[in-house]
C-alpha cells in the first residue's frame, strides 16, 4: 500500500461517517498539497495554498497570546464549513462539508482523523534558507 493509499484509507474511514462531506486536502505547512480526498486537483491544490496562510495565521495568533498547540479551527460561510486541524508535526488537514453537517461530529471525526494520520506522518518544517550577505 503506498503512502497515498495509506493517507486516503485514514480519511476515508473518519470523514465518510460525516453528513456532507465535500472533500479534503492534507497539506505541508508551506502550503504544498500532499494528498486529496474527494477533490479535483487543481481545487485540492488552490484550497491548500489558501488554507496554508489561515493555518499559519492562527500559530502566530496562538503563539503571541501563548495558546499552546491550535487545535482546530472553524469557519463558517453561507453554504459551507471549513475545519482546518494540524495533523503530525508539519501538516495541516482541511476538511470541506456543506451545512448539513453536525458541528461535533465534524470536528470530532477531523480531530481523530488527523490524529490517525499524525501517529505516522511527520512532514518536517523546513529549515530557514541562508541569510543573504
Amino acid at each position: 500500500m503506498t503512502t497515498n493509499d495509506m493517507i486516503y484509507s485514514i480519511l476515508d474511514s473518519h470523514l465518510s461517517r460525516i453528513a456532507g462531506i465535500e472533500g479534503a486536502v492534507l497539506l505541508s505547512n508551506d502550503g504544498i498539497k500532499l494528498s486529496a480526498y474527494l477533490l479535483e486537483r487543481d481545487q485540492a491544490e488552490r484550497i491548500a495554498a489558501a488554507s496554508s496562510g489561515i493555518a499559519a495565521t492562527m500559530k502566530a495568533i496562538s503563539r503571541e497570546v501563548d495558546g499552546g498547540r491550535v487545535i482546530r479551527q472553524l469557519v463558517e460561510m453561507n453554504d459551507r464549513y471549513l475545519c482546518i486541524v494540524g495533523c503530525g508535526e508539519g501538516s495541516t488537514l482541511i476538511v470541506v462539508t456543506s451545512r448539513k453537517a453536525r458541528l461535533g461530529e465534524l470536528g470530532g471525526e477531523v480531530v481523530r482523523a488527523s490524529q490517525a494520520l499524525g501517529e505516522w506522518l511527520g512532514t518536517p518544517e523546513r529549515a530557514p534558507g541562508p541569510t543573504p550577505s
